[in-house]
């Protein structure tokens, strides 16, 4: 295994991480900046108005999402383990 190859497998690393936590954290921001909108506009400052809704909101994603979590961490895996049987 030389730097190049190296540098592949944690690119690959690093790029499966952003597309596999991708739709969890864009839900957390749209959900997160909603909140913060209606804060502004009513001013309640309820700290438990910020967490509940973004944790279901989150819960709620992962679980429709979960196959594509899986398919690209299943994805990852298998590149990984051909790269160790050829001998990378």
């Amino acid at each position: 295994m030389n730097e190049a190859d190296a540098l592949d497998l944690v690119q690959y690393a690093i790029w499966t991480v952003l597309i596999a936590s991708a739709p969890a954290v864009l839900v957390a921001m749209v959900v997160g900046v909603g909140i913060a909108l209606v804060q502004a506009l009513t001013q309640v400052q309820e700290i438990t108005l910020t967490f509940v809704p973004k944790i279901v909101a989150i819960l709620l994603v992962i679980v429709f999402t979960g196959p594509f979590i899986g398919a690209q961490v299943n994805a990852f895996t298998t590149v990984i383990f051909q790269r160790i049987e050829t001998g990378f």
